[in-house]
């Protein structure tokens, strides 16, 4: 008896996530126009280590288990509401992942422990952040799309980047909340914030689109990437023992 209610409660839980990331994954397509796809997602099979989830996909050394794009290809993430529900009631439980970069957000991302310390810094200064992806082990701040021209730029003026920092742009990818992933549960730790009225000009400051006559919510606010990358190099250099917040 216990057994059968155990499975009825699991199957209850694998159902509300599974609503949990449809919704999810329809408002990032339809309302603010990021184009996802659904993640390679975990298998059962444990890790060398004995911690955390496998990866569905047919690497048995995958680096990143579960959250990357597998099957469909990075390359068919899509914005469109229909093939959305398709992928999600086909397979409910698959993380979201965002295709980054076009007009879509970018992301800056560090090991987690520098992630949280580095947001703390970032408070201090003042900096204004945008949504804040949290994993067990990286966090990702996203920003506003930034072509690899621009990066490079950016990177090349600087006398030093902290190497601990990881640039998701163009033809790159990021898993989202609510996904659960190898290592585990992916979490707002900054949740989306909309822009303040008045808008500033830019897509990135528009608001979505209305659906069935009704305002949906706007597209989150997202920093620009040199300002934010200015920010992580100054919290990083200003260790008091002259070493870098942000290391490993």
């Amino acid at each position: 008896m216990r057994e059968i209610l155990g499975r009825r409660r699991r199957l209850r839980l694998r159902r509300k996530e599974g609503a949990a990331r449809l919704d999810a994954a329809l408002t990032f397509a339809t309302a603010w126009q990021w184009p996802v796809l659904p993640g390679a997602g975990t298998a059962p099979a444990a890790l060398r280590d004995g911690r955390g989830l496998g990866c569905a996909c047919p690497d048995p050394d995958c680096a990143v288990p579960g959250a990357h794009p597998f099957d469909p290809a990075l390359l068919a993430a899509t914005t469109d509401e229909r093939m959305v529900r398709w992928w999600w009631s086909n397979r409910p439980t698959a993380p979201v992942i965002l295709a980054t970069g076009g007009r879509a957000p970018c992301a800056v991302s560090l090991p987690a422990l520098a992630g949280a310390k580095a947001l703390v810094a970032l408070d201090r200064m003042g900096m204004r952040l945008g949504p804040v992806v949290a994993t067990p082990t990286r966090w990702s701040l996203l920003v506003a799309p930034y072509t690899l021209e621009r990066l490079g730029e950016l990177l090349y003026s600087k006398d030093w980047v902290p190497s601990s920092l990881r640039f998701h742009g163009e033809g790159g990818y990021l898993v989202l909340p609510p996904s659960e992933i190898g290592a585990g549960q992916v979490r707002w730790e900054r949740a989306p914030s909309p822009p303040v009225d008045p808008l500033p000009a830019g897509p990135v400051f528009r608001r979505a689109a209305r659906r069935g006559g009704a305002p949906v919510a706007a597209t989150p606010w997202l920093p620009d990437v040199e300002a934010v990358l200015d920010a992580l190099v100054e919290a990083s250099t200003s260790a008091p023992d002259g070493g870098s917040r942000l290391a490993y």
